[in-house]
Formats: structure tokens, C-alpha cells, sequence
């Protein structure tokens, strides 16, 4: 009698302390998934430090792992572009975390990472043969992702099918920090973006001069549309202003004449550049990147 085939196990991971905890419990325990994937995002500078430390690690202890990214598949007259950046800038807006809502997570996060699976042959004969991928989630136990959790709880989905083994170990916030020291590895903390509308004070304090320059970059780029909310923080209290922008020039950590510049020059510079794509075929157009690089070496060198 032929037996059914095993559903492939693929791990969701983010990058962060509840994710990484889950991988080094799993392989510790025996239980090595078929695949890792990371959606390649525009992390803070500690993130993007860990990332090739822990897949280094992954590889010496025999976890599959990849990075996906999301493509944009019609630009209309834009040029090309594919990260959350390169999207938030190309249409003059701000990730759609700053108005309360979360598309910029399944976007860019999700999508192409069931793009990756979908195309992946173990998840084809599994699908054919009428069962499921099993994808699993690092929700602690901890009072926040009980909340995650009692929100996704009793989802069905017809590809995948949802485990979260910290929540089965019953493991908290705290036991995940802790399997992560006892491996030998550096803190993982929280992984978000650069420019997200949760990032703290004092993480905006660590960023680089040249990420505070895309931070000014993008909330002036999406300043005219802003009709809502003051900016990446979306509205002011009493610790911060509702505009990242604002915070970076109260708390000087950019030349007041540097962020005067960005705020004239680069949205209109940004303007003329996708003006010029629109008059070239689609498939000759330069990608967003190309004008993202030449802005970065500009100020680097009015720097200078």
C-alpha cells in the first residue's frame, strides 16, 4: 500500500526574537523544516546585522532558507520598482501602516512568500495529492500574540495548513530570548522597517544618516496627500510629533539645511525622473532604485 506523502513544513520568518527562537527550538528538538523563508524588507540596522549571522547558522545545521521579494508586476508609467520604499515613494504615499490599515504586511511579506511556495515542487505534489503545507508561525504566549493569535485563530486556508509551535511548547517572550543566548547568538529584539509607524523614539535615534534621509524623503514626497495625519507617526503626543521629519530636525540628528534640501529638491527631482520613464518603452525604463541611488550619493556628497 503507497503511503500518502508527508506534507512539507515550511517556517515563516521574520526576523525577529519569536521566529528565530522557533527555528532553533525546532531543529533542537529534531524537527528540521523542508524550508525557511525571510521576505526581504527595508529592516532597521540591527536586523539587517543578525540576518546573514542566523542564516550562516541555519545552514550549518542543515535548514533550507531562502529570501523572497516582492515584484510589482504592472507599473502603468512608472518605472519599475519592488520594495515597500520603492512603492511608498513611486506613488507618493506612506505605507498604509501610518493610516491604521496593514496591506503593506501581505504585500510585501505574504505574497511573496506564497509566490515562492506556489512555484516550489514538494508544495505542487503535496496539493496534487489532495493535502496541505503545513506553515508554521512564531506567536509566543505571551499576552500580545494571544491577542495575534485569537485573531487568526479557526482561519482555514485550502493551501496551508497553521501551526504554532511555541504556542504548543507554551513558551513565552521571555523563553525565546532566553533559547536564543543559550545558542550562543546576539539578541534579536523586534524586526520591523526603518520607517514604521512603530518604531520608538530611540530606535529612530539609532538609524543611520542615511536612513533619517529616506525618512525625510518619504514623508515629503507623500506630504501633499497627507490630509489626515501629520506624517509616519501618524499624529503628535506628548513624547513624539506625529511626523518622523519633525523629530529628526527637534532632535538634530540631520543638518537643519540638509533636511531643507531634501524637503525642496527631491520630491521634484523624483517627479521629473518618472516623467522621463513614462516617455520610454516598459521594458527599457531604469528602476526606481537607480534614482534611489543617485539621491543617496548626492547627499553623501553635499556631505562630504
Amino acid at each position: 500500500m503507497m503511503m500518502a506523502p508527508r506534507s512539507p513544513v515550511v517556517v515563516a520568518w521574520g526576523a525577529g526574537t519569536n521566529s528565530t527562537a522557533m527555528i532553533i527550538e525546532l531543529v533542537r528538538r529534531g524537527e528540521i523544516p523542508d524550508m525557511v523563508l525571510l521576505a526581504a524588507m527595508p529592516e532597521q540596522p540591527h536586523t539587517r546585522r543578525l540576518i546573514p549571522i542566523f542564516r550562516q547558522w541555519m545552514d550549518e545545521h542543515g535548514v533550507p532558507n531562502e529570501i523572497v521579494e516582492y515584484q510589482a508586476r504592472f507599473f502603468k508609467h512608472w518605472p519599475p520598482y519592488g520594495s515597500l520604499l520603492e512603492a511608498s515613494l513611486t506613488n507618493g504615499t506612506l505605507p498604509s501602516i501610518a493610516f491604521g490599515l496593514h496591506s503593506c504586511s501581505s504585500r510585501h511579506k505574504i505574497s511573496p512568500q506564497d509566490k515562492w511556495v506556489k512555484a516550489w515542487p514538494p508544495a505542487q505534489h503535496t496539493w496534487a495529492h489532495g493535502e496541505k503545507v503545513i506553515r508554521l508561525i512564531g506567536y509566543d504566549c505571551s499576552a500580545r500574540d494571544n491577542q495575534r493569535y485569537a485573531h487568526r485563530a479557526g482561519h482555514v486556508d485550502p493551501l496551508f495548513t497553521y501551526r504554532y509551535p511555541l504556542r504548543e511548547w507554551g513558551l513565552t517572550r521571555e523563553d525565546c530570548e532566553r533559547i536564543i543566548f543559550d545558542e550562543g547568538l546576539p539578541s534579536f529584539y523586534k524586526s520591523s522597517c526603518f520607517f514604521c509607524t512603530a518604531m520608538q523614539p530611540e530606535e529612530v535615534r539609532a538609524l543611520t544618516r542615511e536612513e533619517l534621509r529616506l525618512i525625510v524623503l518619504l514623508e515629503a514626497r507623500a506630504a501633499p496627500r497627507l490630509k489626515t495625519i501629520e506624517g509616519l507617526w501618524r499624529k503628535s503626543t506628548r513624547k513624539r510629533p506625529g511626523s518622523m521629519t519633525a523629530f529628526i530636525r527637534s532632535e538634530q540628528l540631520l543638518d537643519e539645511h540638509e533636511i531643507d534640501h531634501i524637503i525642496a529638491s527631491a520630491p521634484l527631482d523624483l517627479l521629473a525622473f518618472q516623467r522621463g520613464a513614462a516617455t520610454i518603452s516598459p521594458e527599457m525604463r531604469p528602476h526606481m532604485r537607480e534614482w534611489l541611488d543617485r539621491f543617496n550619493a548626492g547627499l553623501a556628497h553635499r556631505a562630504a
